[in-house]
């Protein structure tokens, strides 16, 4: 159907609809002047008011009851809706009443009853049936967010109040999206058999923002510094991804809380907000929100004090460690904490049910607040049992052992506090989980009960990515926190990338044999190219492989401490290419080659086997380990190397970070990391097991940009200065001893941003690395011949044939044909190795960085800018990471 037509019959059916509206009312008044017999030009007279109207007189029985114009419902259905009856006398109140019934249901587009005689015909005509409904001009909510939400559906009764009231609730889910603005303009199409499309045209509007925010009556705050205390923000361009900004009425009147937390905070004890008014500017785009405040009068702390009617409590002592003392300006949020503080020393000492009530004592001449805590009396508490319920999987044991109380013992609030965050640490459960208290058989009875929510444990991922690092990455992991339900982890992963390569089985035990003692195992093969850069390009130097396992254990020394202790042997082996690296001497050995590869990597090359034996002790308090906003954690480590295998030395590291909440969703993080290690027994640290940094861990330079390194220089002929250097590569040889700091601040952005996974940071990066053993370089200023070589390392040659021509391009591993020297195929090269970077001296970069949860997966970019280097350093101001599960 064309649109024009649809238009045609759109208005058409909306003039029926008026006329009908308009020509309901004529057959009852038609009725009516029948029945009171005043016809034209007739004055019916009023009834006296102090005399009751006259009895209405019965009309001839009804003989007969038809209905004409039903299509689709049956005639005693339309019958069943009235009181009409055969045989009942008929009158204008029977026939009055008949019409308010048909309309009540609404199924009546028209509705006339006529009486002839006796013969009463009820004529209908029946509202439409709704073919389908149609949503134009949605765009910001889609069908399935709408329809759910309207009461008119496809295949039912088409009702005018129906529709006023779906667009009444259309406009509605756009105002709560702060589209003040939005219009829905509803439509019909007639179909035949009486049918009809229903079409929501929907003009959304711009979202409404906060345009201004007024406060009158201020004096002591500025209207700027009251509004940094509101959820509700004005309109700005710098605030183009907050949702702050559109009006919400439940978030203002949030805001009215603010600022009275805010007033009560700084002694002002009687403020009130007097009146908050929203008012929608004329072009319904934006609001105007004006307080209007009454700060009331400055009060200071009078006397503080601690009545306790517990006898364990000394009330002098807690009144004199009270954080408030008198002449303070007084604060209703240190009020709070205090009782809370309160509340929770009873509790660690067994008081659950112990009662602090502040009880104030104001005096409005001195504007003074008197205070006086009162812990009423309440009797020590006991663990009568632990209920766990909701865990279908996971066993009791695996929940309990978690608990820092057992059956039995003495309530400690604090203890109850620690057992909820460790069961939340195993991460099987909801994330808002709590222990909950309840009264248990008598006064001196507790019951602390567990209602878990259990979610998947389980992790399958495949995924593709690029990384500035490494190009393109391939992973893929399996993954069981929670096997069979008893807290054990399983995993298998894999990786491939241009550089490197691994695969690793791993399995811990948390609890072996239902002991405090934690067990975990891991096999794997890793297989790395190191590389350096000739000039920006890169090009791979030697391969490392390394196929080993480790086994370790831990043991809780308190609360927060916790011993590990592990095992690991590996066997690497680190080559270089021989075609590229290696020379061949008169007797046909192959060997390296250090003006090709440089001393430090051909006394790096071998197979070799490590055995480590290492220990750690943890101190862990954050609140979240995967992503921390409060708390901090240290370790230190020390790793012995040589109780068997080839390698032997001591490795020592330690580290620490910690997390402040500055409010707002500011986290402040500090995190500092070093390390040392010395060979033994006759043995120099090799080039794989030093220290290296850069890329990721210090942002800023390049991976293991920072530190020792040979810079060589190439030269287009005989060495004279730099202006002859036709390219450069380096070395990183990495050193024995090394630190790294990093100071960070995530800043919040607005609940949109959040919900995108946008999370940005500004941060610091410090760091060295330093104490190599200087390495011998080698000097070709006056020119090195290095010749080329074959697969197997072998020096080829341009052959001798005996003819006139001389040589040919023919090759022979012989240095001789027929008696005739052959001649070395290869080239003169001049360049000259320099030892840079040995000083611990502090590295420098600031920058800042986004991670962003996006559609395709984790997204980390980083901008930074070295403020502090040395020479030879790589620096690197832009890097990234991304990838995409499916």
């Amino acid at each position: 159907m064309v649109r024009s037509t649809e238009a045609r019959r759109s208005s058409h059916v909306a003039a029926v609809l008026l006329g009908t509206t308009i020509l309901a009312g004529l057959p009852m008044s038609a009725f009516a002047q029948d029945q009171d017999g005043a016809g034209p030009g007739e004055t019916q007279q009023a009834a006296p008011t102090e005399q009751a109207a006259p009895a209405e007189p019965a009309g001839p029985p009804i003989t007969s009851l038809t209905v004409a114009g039903a299509e689709r419902l049956e005639q005693q259905t339309v019958l069943s809706y009235t009181k009409l009856r055969v045989g009942q006398p008929y009158t204008k109140t029977a026939a009055d009443a008949a019409l308010k019934d048909l309309y009540a249901t609404e199924l009546f587009k028209n509705v006339e009853v006529t009486n002839t005689d006796g013969n009463v015909v009820i004529t209908v005509q029946e509202n439409p049936v709704i073919n389908r409904i149609i949503l134009e001009g949605n765009k910001r909510i889609k069908n399935d967010k709408i329809l759910p939400e309207i009461k008119l559906a496809a295949r039912q009764i088409f009702t005018r109040s129906k529709v006023r009231a779906d667009v009444a609730r259309i406009i509605e889910l756009y105002k709560r999206q702060g589209r003040y603005a939005a219009t829905v303009e509803p439509k019909m199409v007639a179909l035949d058999q009486n049918r009809v499309d229903i079409v929501f045209e929907i003009t959304e509007g711009d979202k409404s923002k906060v345009r201004q925010i007024n406060i009158i009556g201020n004096k002591e705050f500025s209207d700027a510094e009251l509004r940094t205390q509101m959820v509700t923000k004005q309109s700005r361009f710098f605030r183009l991804f907050s949702s702050a900004t559109s009006y919400d009425p439940d978030r203002m009147a949030f805001d009215q809380q603010k600022l009275r937390q805010f007033y009560l905070t700084q002694g002002y004890a009687d403020f009130r907000v007097v009146s908050a008014v929203a008012e929608l500017t004329p072009d319904k785009k934006d609001f105007i929100l004006t307080y209007v405040v009454e700060e009331g009068k400055r009060y200071k702390f009078g006397d503080v004090k601690v009545e306790s009617q517990i006898r364990d409590f000394d009330s002098k002592k807690m009144s004199a460690n009270l954080p408030m003392k008198k002449g303070d300006w007084y604060n209703a949020k240190l009020v709070e904490d205090t009782i809370d503080n309160l509340n929770t020393t009873a509790g660690a000492f067994g008081y659950a049910f112990a009662d602090v009530r502040p009880q104030y004592d104001r005096d409005k001449d001195n504007l003074t607040m008197g205070l006086t805590f009162v812990i009423r009396e309440a009797p020590r508490v006991y663990v009568q049992r632990i209920d766990i319920n909701g865990n279908t999987l996971t066993q009791d044991k695996v929940i309990r052992r978690e608990f820092r109380l057992a059956e039995g013992d003495a309530f400690n609030s604090l203890q109850v506090k620690r057992s909820t965050n460790r069961i939340k640490s195993l991460g099987y459960f909801q994330e808002k989980f709590e222990v909950e208290q309840k009264p248990g058989d008598a006064d001196d009875r507790i019951v602390l009960e567990a209602n878990v929510e259990e979610k998947p444990t389980g992790e399958l991922q495949l995924s593709a990515g690029f990384s500035s690092l490494e190009s393109f990455i391939f992973q893929a992991s399996i993954k069981q926190n929670n096997f069979r339900g008893r807290g054990q982890t399983v995993g298998l992963s894999g990786s491939y990338s241009s550089y490197s390569r691994s695969v690793q089985a791993s399995f811990v035990e948390p609890y072996l044999f239902d002991k405090n003692v934690s067990l975990g195992v891991d096999i794997y093969r890793r297989d790395y190219n190191n590389f350096n850069y000739y000039n920006s390009d890169r090009n791979t130097t030697y391969e490392q492989t390394t196929t080993g396992f480790q086994v370790r254990a831990g043991v809780p020394v308190t609360e927060y401490i916790t011993a590990i202790g592990r095992y690991t042997l590996n066997y690497d082996q680190v080559s270089l290419s021989k075609s590229q690296f290696y020379s061949t001497d008169s007797d046909g050995n192959s060997t390296c080659d250090p003006l090709r590869a440089g001393r430090y990597l051909c006394d790096a090359i071998g197979n070799r086997v490590s055995s480590i034996l290492g220990f750690s002790l943890v101190y862990d308090k954050l609140d979240n380990r995967m992503r921390p906003t409060k708390g901090e954690t240290a370790q230190i480590s020390v790793d012995l190397a040589g109780l068997g295998g080839d390698v032997k030395y001591v490795r020592l590291r330690a580290n620490a970070a910690k997390y402040w909440p500055l409010g707002k969703g500011f986290i402040f993080s500090l995190q500092g990391e070093g390390g040392v290690i010395e060979g033994w027994g006759g043995d120099s640290v090799r080039l794989t097991d030093r220290f290296y940094l850069g890329e990721p861990s210090m942002r800023g330079f390049g991976i293991r940009g920072v530190g020792p390194r040979v810079l060589r220089k190439y030269y287009s002929s005989t060495v004279d200065d730099d202006s002859t250097v036709s390219s450069t590569s380096d070395d990183a040889l990495g050193g024995k001893y090394y630190y790294k700091g990093r100071a960070e601040m995530e800043i919040p952005l607005g609940s949109g941003a959040r919900e995108m996974g946008l999370r940005p940071s500004i941060f610091a990066d410090v760091g060295a690395v330093w104490g190599t053993k200087k390495p011998d370089t080698s000097d070709c200023s006056d020119g090195c011949f290095i010749g080329s070589r074959d697969s197997d390392g072998n020096q080829l040659y341009y052959v001798n044939d005996g003819t006139s021509s001389g040589y040919t391009s023919t090759t022979t591993t012989s240095s001789t044909t027929n008696g005739i020297a052959n001649t070395k195929v290869g080239s003169t090269s001049y360049f000259t190795e320099s030892y840079v970077g040995d000083t611990w001296l502090p590295r420098l970069a600031v920058g800042f960085g986004v991670n962003w949860n996006s559609p395709f997966g984790p997204f980390r970019i980083d901008i930074s800018k070295v403020i502090l280097k040395e020479k030879g350093d790589d620096t690197k101001v832009f890097t990234f990471n991304v990838g995409t599960q499916f």
